[in-house]
């Protein structure tokens, strides 16, 4: 059985990672400081007999008794929310946090696999986005904390690849929902869904027009997974390519809710991104992949959850 570590495992896409890992037959360490994950996500799975939890901030030394296989470095805050209000957090995971990573992988002689994220494309001019495109990042604005940290991150994996020699995976994560999504988070789909759900008006910032991609965490996992155990070390993106404006997404939910809300349109935060759409061509050719689940039906599983879901977040 291979061992995986997943750091920020108790996290959305985290946890998603570990119950995905574990039914193909890895024994998980779960690594989190619980900063932005919650105990709640992995609680199903620890009574699993490969499954361990371990509460530890991973910009602190990373102790790990054993082989390791995998390193997956999923830890850090990841909404716009987040990284506003811990900045100084969200740079240390992406630079101190990659480094303790990248330096157990090493000791483990694992393959490590960093999640970074499209937000490293900045505010993209161009359109979709391809792996060979460098970025339009303003490292000084609010949202540079999370963009620089993660392309840090990335120039830090590399190095490892290159110097070490050390086995080395990159995923560009596209916008992502499904179950265990925080409702507070801040990001479009968490924060629009309960909105629908209570009939109170869908809050959009900006008219509207501003594009997003998104990918159905399923399908994420599935890519991420066939990266892991692909021999590619350049950056790859995973997304779903069907491009719609946040105002078709606001609608679609309220369709999805057979919601009363209406819509309310609030000042767009400086540096969001007015285009984001993947190109998938490489995950498709070098990994055989592409998203198999349609807005429709990833929305309806993901209101689901949230009519279930705790109201607390």
């Amino acid at each position: 059985m291979p061992r995986t570590l997943v750091t920020g495992g108790a996290g959305f896409l985290g946890s998603h990672l570990c119950e995905y890992l574990l039914n193909q037959g890895h024994t998980v360490i779960a690594m989190d400081n619980l900063l932005t994950g919650s105990a709640s996500n992995i609680a199903h799975l620890q009574n699993h007999a490969a499954f361990k939890f371990v509460k530890h901030n991973v910009t602190e030394y990373i102790q790990c008794d054993g082989p390791v296989d995998y390193v997956l470095h999923f830890a850090s805050p990841a909404s716009p929310k987040d990284y506003l209000e811990l900045p100084i957090q969200t740079l240390k995971v992406g630079a101190i946090g990659t480094h303790k990573a990248l330096g157990l992988a090493k000791d483990k002689g694992a393959t490590f696999l960093l999640a970074s994220t499209s937000e490293v494309y900045g505010d993209p001019q161009k359109h979709p986005q391809k792996e060979d495109y460098w970025g339009h990042v303003n490292p000084v604005g609010p949202r540079g904390v999370y963009d620089e940290a993660k392309r840090f991150a990335e120039a830090l994996t590399m190095a490892y690849h290159r110097f070490h020699g050390l086995s080395t995976r990159i995923v560009r994560i596209f916008n992502t929902y499904g179950p265990r999504m925080r409702p507070s988070d801040g990001r479009a789909i968490p924060s629009f869904i309960p909105q629908a759900l209570r009939n109170e008006s869908i809050t959009i910032f900006g008219d509207g027009s501003q594009t997003r991609s998104f990918c159905y965490v399923d399908d994420l996992i599935d890519g991420i997974y066939r990266l892991l155990m692909s021999d590619h070390h350049d950056p790859v993106n995973i997304g779903n390519p069907r491009e719609m404006t946040i105002k078709e997404l606001a609608e679609a939910i309220i369709k999805v809710t057979r919601s009363q809300s209406n819509l309310h349109f609030e000042t767009l935060p400086e540096d969001d991104p007015k285009v984001r759409q993947p190109d998938i061509g490489k995950a498709t050719t070098i990994l055989g992949w592409e998203p198999q689940v349609g807005l429709a039906e990833g929305l309806a599983r993901t209101v689901e959850w949230f009519r279930s879901a705790p109201k607390s977040d």
